[in-house]
């Protein structure tokens, strides 16, 4: 699949086609130990069973990242998770932000089932990695969901929370190089409150020591669920 996309880089904007052909997400990727275990109780308390190993890298269909500002799902059991996204083409690394959205109640039966239930948005804005490399643990990742009307801080904290691009691509490929044509979401970060729907998900990646950040916005649609067995 291909994305347009706008290179936010030291030598100004410009627009660029992104070829996908491959998209993972790391899950269980916290750095410290206690943060990660939070999230994991978080999500047992939805019926989440506990990873056998971490980090744990799901493959996901790349057609489902999308840039659209509106996703649709069946039943009102779904949520986001802000989320860095590195996306490797043949020109470079780029750094971006995308939102890992899951099925929550699949979740409860088949992590990587519920995975590949929910499109991927992903913000149309990148940064060059180079750029980043050298403050990645700086990068600060907030999420607001929209819930009842209200928007609340859903999630916020450093990148430094999570574990760094280079331990992801070296548990995931083996190697220090990402492929190119694959795109690979970082990890998340706690829920302030718990894991809960929202009707619009808003979050940013915001970079402190070169003064700008990314945005992400969508609204979800649910669809209702009929059943067929009364």
């Amino acid at each position: 699949m291909q994305i347009t996309a706008r290179i936010d880089s030291s030598a100004g904007p410009k627009e660029s086609a992104f070829s996908i052909d491959t998209l993972v997400i790391a899950g269980w990727a916290g750095r410290d130990r206690d943060k990660m275990e939070e999230h994991i109780r978080e999500l047992e308390a939805l019926g989440v069973a506990r990873p056998r190993t971490t980090p744990t890298f799901y493959r996901v269909s790349a057609g489902r990242l999308t840039t659209a500002d509106v996703i649709q799902h069946t039943g009102d059991a779904s949520s986001g998770e802000a989320e860095a996204v590195l996306l490797a083409q043949p020109g470079g690394l780029y750094v971006g932000l995308a939102s890992d959205h899951t099925d929550r109640r699949v979740e409860g039966y088949g992590v990587t089932v519920s995975k590949q239930m929910c499109d991927k948005p992903v913000a149309a804005g990148f940064w060059p990695f180079e750029e980043v490399a050298d403050h990645w643990d700086s990068l600060i990742l907030r999420a607001w969901a929209e819930i009842d009307g209200e928007s609340v801080l859903y999630q916020e904290g450093p990148l430094s929370g999570l574990l760094p691009p280079g331990a992801l691509i070296e548990g995931y490929c083996g190697t220090p190089d990402l492929p190119a044509g694959t795109a690979m979401l970082c990890g998340t970060l706690p829920a302030i409150g718990g894991v809960r729907p929202a009707s619009r998900f808003v979050c940013e990646l915001r970079d402190p020591v070169l003064s700008r950040r990314l945005t992400l916005s969508y609204k979800i649609e649910v669809i209702p669920i009929v059943e067929d067995i009364p």
